[in-house]
C-alpha cells in the first residue's frame, strides 16, 4: 500500500490535474491512496469567505462566487460536456456551504472556520476523482471525515488514534485506487475539524500508519527537501537523504516542505517518506528513512514570517523565576499561542510566537497587569541548522537583530 499526497501547487489549474494523471501513469497506482489538498490558493480564498461572513456580510456571496468561478474554469478545461455529473456535484457542494451560512447559529470563529474551509478539499477531490475516472483511472472517492476522528480543538485538532484506526480498519478497501482529502477530520459530533494549515502531509502519515503502508510520497514543485526555501534564499541545494530525526528537527523549526506532525507516525512504524517533484516524477528526490543519523553537510535555512516577539521584564526588577514562567506559559496556552523561541535572563523573558487565533491583544492586556511588556509584530524568525559563522554573518547582513539564540547545532535569529 502506497500513499501519495498532492498539494495545492500541483493542482492549481487543469494542466496540474492532467499532470497528476501523468505522474500516476509513470510511477504506478495499484494499491494506492491519493491524498489531495485544495486547488491552488483556494484555502486563502476560503479564509476571505470566512472573514466576510463575520465582518463584511455584503461581500460574502461575491467571495463565494469567486471561488466557484475558479473551480468552474478548471472544470470547463477538463470536461468537454457541461452536462457531466461533476458540474452538478461541485454546485451541490457550494449550495451546501450556502445553506450552512444561512442556518449557522454559532458565533465561534474557529468552529465556523473549520466547517467552511474544508470545502476546498471536498471540491478538489470531487473534480480530480471524476477526471481520473474520465480518463480511465478508476478510483474510489472517500470522505476523510468518516475515517480520521479528532477532538473538537478547531483549526488544530488532535487525532483520536484508537477510533481512527478502528474506522480505517473497518471500511478501507486497499485493493483499489482511492482518493481523499487532506487537512480534514471530524469530531465526535461529526462536525468538520482541521489538522492545522498545510495539514495534508499529516493526513497522508495518519493513513500510512493505520494501513501499515510501504511508503509515503509527497509530490512538490521542488525536486525534494532543499537546504533553504528558494523563494527566500538563493542557490538552494537538494538534500538527497536525511534521517527521521533530522527531518523532524527541520519540520519543527518551520521547514515548509514537510508538516511538523508528519514524521512521528511514520518513524514509529519505520515507513519511509519520499519528497519528489511532480514535474520530474522519476527523479529520486529526497528520502527520509531509518538508518544512521544522516545530517546535511551544509547549513539549512528556515524562515517564518509574520511572527510576534514579546519581551517581558518585572516591574520592580525582581527575578523572573519558575512561578512567573509557569504563569506566562499558562497564559500562552489559554490564548492558543504557538511558541517558536524562548529566551530568559534573571529579570527578562522573551518569546517569539504565532498569533494564529488573533488573541494577541487579549494576551498583552493580561501580561501588562504584571510585567513591563514590549511587543514587536510582523517580525521574521530565521533558523539555521548546522550553522557556520559565515552563514550567520550572511543572514544578519542589513537586518536589525532583535533576538539571537545559539545551541550546538542550531541558531535562531529574530529580525524586524
Amino acid at each position: 500500500m502506497k500513499i501519495f499526497k498532492f498539494g495545492g501547487a500541483s493542482i492549481k489549474d487543469a494542466e496540474g490535474v492532467k499532470n497528476v494523471v501523468s505522474v500516476l501513469q509513470k510511477v504506478g497506482y495499484s494499491n494506492t491512496l491519493v491524498v489531495v489538498s485544495a486547488m491552488g490558493k483556494t484555502t486563502n480564498a476560503m479564509e476571505i469567505v470566512v472573514k466576510n461572513y463575520f465582518d463584511n456580510k455584503p461581500e460574502l456571496q461575491s467571495a463565494l462566487q469567486d471561488v466557484l468561478k475558479f473551480h468552474n474554469e478548471i472544470l470547463l478545461d477538463l470536461f468537454e460536456n457541461e452536462s457531466h455529473e461533476v458540474f452538478k456535484k461541485v454546485k451541490d457542494l457550494f449550495r451546501e456551504l450556502d445553506v450552512f451560512f444561512k442556518t449557522n447559529k454559532s458565533p465561534d470563529y474557529n468552529y465556523v472556520y473549520d466547517q467552511v474551509i474544508g470545502y476546498g478539499e471536498l471540491v478538489s477531490t470531487t473534480i480530480i476523482s471524476h477526471y481520473l475516472n474520465h480518463v480511465g483511472l478508476q478510483n474510489n472517492w472517500l470522505d476523510v471525515r468518516s475515517y480520521i476522528k479528532t477532538d473538537s480543538y478547531y483549526r488544530r485538532a488532535n487525532v483520536d488514534w484508537d477510533v481512527t484506526q478502528a474506522q480505517i480498519t473497518k471500511s478501507f478497501n486497499k485493493d483499489i485506487l482511492n482518493i481523499t482529502q487532506g487537512f480534514l477530520g471530524s469530531d465526535a459530533n461529526n462536525f468538520t475539524t482541521t489538522l492545522g494549515r498545510e495539514g495534508s502531509d499529516y493526513t497522508a502519515a495518519i493513513f500510512a500508519y493505520c494501513l501499515n503502508a510501504t511508503s509515503v510520497t509527497i509530490w512538490k514543485d521542488v525536486p525534494g527537501v532543499l537546504n533553504a526555501d528558494p523563494r527566500y534564499f538563493e542557490n538552494a541545494q537538494l538534500l538527497h537523504q536525511i534521517s527521521y530525526r533530522e527531518a523532524i528537527e527541520l519540520a519543527f523549526y518551520g521547514a515548509s516542505v514537510i508538516h511538523p506532525k508528519t514524521l512521528q507516525p511514520l518513524q514509529r512504524k519505520e515507513i519511509p517518506l519520499y519528497v519528489k517533484s511532480f514535474l520530474n516524477p522519476l527523479d529520486a528526490g529526497t528520502s527520509v528513512s531509518k538508518g544512521k543519523t544522516i545530517e546535511p553537510e551544509i547549513p539549512c535555512f528556515i524562515v517564518k514570517k509574520n511572527q510576534v516577539l514579546i519581551s517581558l521584564s518585572s516591574l520592580d526588577f525582581s527575578y523572573i523565576v519558575e512561578e512567573n514562567i509557569s504563569e506566562i506559559f499558562s497564559l500562552l496556552h489559554l490564548y492558543k499561542m504557538k511558541v517558536d523561541v524562548i529566551q530568559n535572563s534573571a529579570i527578562s523573558f522573551s518569546v517569539c510566537l504565532e498569533n494564529t487565533y488573533n488573541n494577541l491583544e487579549k494576551l498583552l492586556q493580561h501580561l501588562k497587569a504584571k510585567f513591563k511588556v514590549t511587543c514587536h509584530e510582523n517580525v521574521s524568525l530565521y533558523t539555521i541548522r548546522h550553522f557556520t559563522e559565515a552563514s550567520i554573518s550572511a543572514l544578519e547582513k542589513d537586518k536589525t537583530v532583535l533576538l539571537k539564540q545559539l545551541t550546538q547545532q542550531t541558531v535562531q535569529i529574530v529580525t524586524s
